[in-house]
């Protein structure tokens, strides 16, 4: 009994630092997805999407400021947070190209 007691704790124990480190590279992963679509809508831009593609490259740079000089997770999180935006507006833009 006591060693199933041991083996749960020390499952529980590697289920929380996996999820520690998982949170702490989603940053990199996040920022590749959004200079990978604000590429993407840069192929063709036009003069209704310069402005989204332009907002979408002041987020990337705010995020990729945030994951740098972070401290936190609360700093991670801004930075996951920024490069969604990013992302979104990029993706916003590439819609608007395709029509």
């Amino acid at each position: 009994m006591k060693r199933m007691a041991a083996l749960v704790v020390a499952a529980a124990s590697l289920v929380v630092l996996g999820a520690s480190a998982v949170q702490a590279f989603t940053c990199p992963v996040v920022i590749k997805q959004a200079e990978d679509l604000i590429r993407k809508a840069e192929s063709k831009p036009n003069q209704e999407t310069r402005p989204l593609v332009e907002e979408a490259k002041k987020y990337l740079e705010e995020a990729k400021a945030h994951h740098s000089n972070a401290k936190t997770k609360r700093d991670h999180a801004e930075a996951v947070r920024k490069a969604k935006f990013a992302i979104a507006l990029a993706e916003e833009a590439v819609v608007l190209q395709a029509q």
